[in-house]
């Protein structure tokens, strides 16, 4: 007897990013934020960033007076932890979304009023600082979003003084995987890979991360996996993470992988009820996060 696992859509073969062979001014950055923009994209932005804090931040923390660059703050979602983990640092938060830094702004303050954040709308190809002007730089989930993300990285670069160090996460969507399984699921994920490489994006960027910072100059460069793993034992995770955070992303994208005909409205409707099934009684959920630092060599 066939299964879901063994019959189905093809998932689409996504299109990988190239690491950046010549810097290309009219493709610096991917089209607009694949997920939008929308009340229900910021509420999913924050239950990712709060679900996952303890993950990700771990072994993250400034010293008191270090000046912070946080590149792509968007609402704010990691700033605030950026925050409790670093209290005497002094934070610039830059974004090229007024909105996003409005939003980022009242969160911080209504989190953690005495932070030392000043707010700056800027784009990431063209920022206002001078050379060595920072400690440490901060990027999480941003470099997914960018047709070049080695020319991002190498502009970075300039603005860390001697011996600052970068930190960079960012996560992998072939690391997904889930029981039970299900090729209409995996085609579903698939099509939320295909549009953000259709638009510049790379949604398997993580797997880069260490040929990316060595290409772009950073020296010591180390690359860990933060995995997370979700069955009902652990109802945060399945809640936060697998429903509110992957199901939510992968949903979002339904109208746009259908009007670019990547896949059936049968299959797609099927493939997000088999991945919710993950999240239930006798399912599980696996996906991987990539989490760098590097320095810039005196």
């Amino acid at each position: 007897m066939q299964t879901a696992a063994d019959t189905g859509p093809a998932t689409p073969e996504p299109a990988l990013t190239e690491a950046d062979p010549t810097p290309n001014p009219a493709a610096r950055p991917a089209f607009d934020y694949v997920h939008g923009y929308s009340p229900r994209e910021a509420r999913r932005l924050g239950d990712q960033a709060d679900t996952l804090a303890a993950l990700l931040h771990d072994g993250t923390a400034y010293p008191a007076g270090s000046r912070v660059l946080e590149v792509g703050c968007g609402v704010g979602a990691q700033t605030v932890h950026l925050v409790d983990s670093s209290p005497g640092a002094h934070f610039v938060a830059v974004d090229r979304s007024a909105d996003s830094l409005e939003k980022a702004r009242a969160r911080v303050l209504g989190h953690a009023p005495d932070a030392q954040v000043r707010w700056q709308r800027a784009d990431l190809f063209d920022l206002p600082f001078a050379d060595a002007e920072f400690d440490h730089i901060f990027v999480c989930f941003v470099l997914e979003h960018l047709a070049t993300t080695r020319q991002a990285l190498t502009g970075l670069r300039r603005l860390l003084r001697p011996g600052g160090t970068i930190t960079v996460i960012e996560g992998d969507h072939g690391s997904a995987f889930f029981h039970p399984d299900s090729a209409y699921a995996r085609a579903a994920i698939g099509c939320q890979v295909q549009l953000q490489a259709d638009g510049g994006g790379n949604a398997l960027v993580g797997r880069q991360l260490q040929p990316l910072l060595t290409q772009a100059g950073y020296d010591d460069v180390r690359v860990r996996p933060r995995t997370v793993y979700a069955d009902r034992t652990r109802p945060g995770l399945v809640e936060g993470f697998t429903r509110s955070t992957f199901i939510a992303m992968i949903e979002s994208v339904r109208d746009d992988a259908l009007a670019a005909a990547l896949i059936t409205e049968a299959d797609w409707d099927r493939g997000i009820a088999d991945l919710r099934r993950s999240a239930d009684d006798g399912g599980t959920f696996h996906y991987t996060f990539f989490k760098a630092t590097a320095t810039r060599s005196g």
